[in-house]
C-alpha cells in the first residue's frame, strides 16, 4: 500500500471476487494470507500470480464456519508473515430454494459460512488489532442483503447480518484506529452467473442502469481504497457497487 509493506488476510480468495481482491493488495504492496476452502490448484495458481508480483503469498485451506480452525489460520498468518493489517471477509456459498422448500441444513450452512465465518476471523484478529492500533476489515456483502431476493432466503439473511456486523465491528473499533466497512456487489461476472441462461443475464442487464454486469475487479478496487489511508476516515459504511441497480 503506501510506502510500506502490509499483510492482507482475505477469504475465499481462491477465485472470482476473491481472487481479484487479493491480487489487487497485492499489486499495491501487500503480502497475502490467501484463504481457500478445498481447491488446491486454484489456491496455488492465485499464489504464484501474487509472487509474480513480488509479494508473499501463504495459503492455507480453511472451513471460515469452524470457529477453532479460525483462529488457527489467524495465528498462522501473523506467525508467517509477521502481522495482519487488513483483514477482508469474503468467503461466501450459496444453497438457493424457495422457504418452503428449504432444508434447515441449507439455511445454516450458509449463515454459518457467510456470517458466522466473517465474525470469526474477525474475533480472531480483533486483539491483535487493536493492540497495534490500526487495521482495516472490509466485509463483502450483498445487494441481496440490503433488498432481498427470492429464492435466497438464507444468503439475503447472511448477508444482512453481516452489514449489521460492519456496524457494530465499526463502532467498537473506532476508539483504536481501525476502520471496518462493507461493499455490497450486485451482479457479478462468476461461476455462479456463469451457469446462468443468456436470457437471464440480458433479463438481469436491463434492470441495471449502466446496462452490463459488474467484474470482480470492480468490487477490487473498492475493497483497496477502503483499506488504503485515503479511506482512514471512512467507517461503518456500506459502499453498493451495483452499477445502479438499487437506486
Amino acid at each position: 500500500m503506501e510506502n510500506q509493506t502490509r499483510v492482507a488476510l482475505v477469504t475465499g480468495a481462491s477465485r472470482g471476487i476473491g481472487r481479484a481482491i487479493a491480487l489487487e493488495l497485492a499489486k499495491n504492496g501487500c503480502d497475502i494470507g490467501l484463504i481457500y476452502a478445498s481447491n488446491d490448484e486454484a489456491a496455488k495458481s492465485v499464489a504464484a500470480e501474487i509472487e509474480a508480483l513480488g509479494r508473499k503469498a501463504l495459503t492455507i485451506r480453511c472451513d471460515v464456519s469452524d470457529f477453532a480452525m479460525a483462529k488457527e489460520t489467524v495465528n498462522a498468518v501473523i506467525t508467517s508473515l509477521g502481522r495482519v493489517d487488513i483483514l477482508v471477509n469474503n468467503a461466501g456459498i450459496t444453497k438457493d430454494g424457495l422457504v418452503a422448500m428449504m432444508s434447515e441444513a441449507s439455511f445454516d450452512t450458509v449463515v454459518n459460512t457467510n456470517l458466522k465465518g466473517a465474525f470469526n476471523f474477525t474475533r480472531h484478529v480483533y486483539g491483535h488489532m487493536m493492540k497495534r492500533r490500526s487495521g482495516r476489515i472490509v466485509n463483502i456483502t450483498s445487494i441481496s442483503g440490503m433488498m432481498g431476493n427470492a429464492g435466497q432466503a438464507n444468503y439475503s439473511s447472511a448477508k444482512a447480518g453481516l452489514i449489521g456486523l460492519t456496524k457494530s465491528v465499526a463502532k467498537e473499533l473506532a476508539p483504536r484506529g481501525i476502520t471496518c466497512n462493507a461493499v455490497a456487489p450486485g451482479f457479478i461476472t462468476s461461476d455462479m452467473t456463469a451457469a446462468l441462461s443468456e436470457t437471464m443475464v440480458e433479463e438481469a442487464k436491463k434492470a441495471i442502469p449502466l446496462n452490463r454486469l459488474g467484474t470482480p475487479e470492480d468490487i477490487a478496487k473498492a475493497v483497496s481504497f477502503l483499506c488504503s489511508d485515503a479511506a482512514s476516515y471512512i467507517t461503518g459504511e456500506v459502499i453498493k457497487i451495483d452499477g445502479g441497480l438499487y437506486i
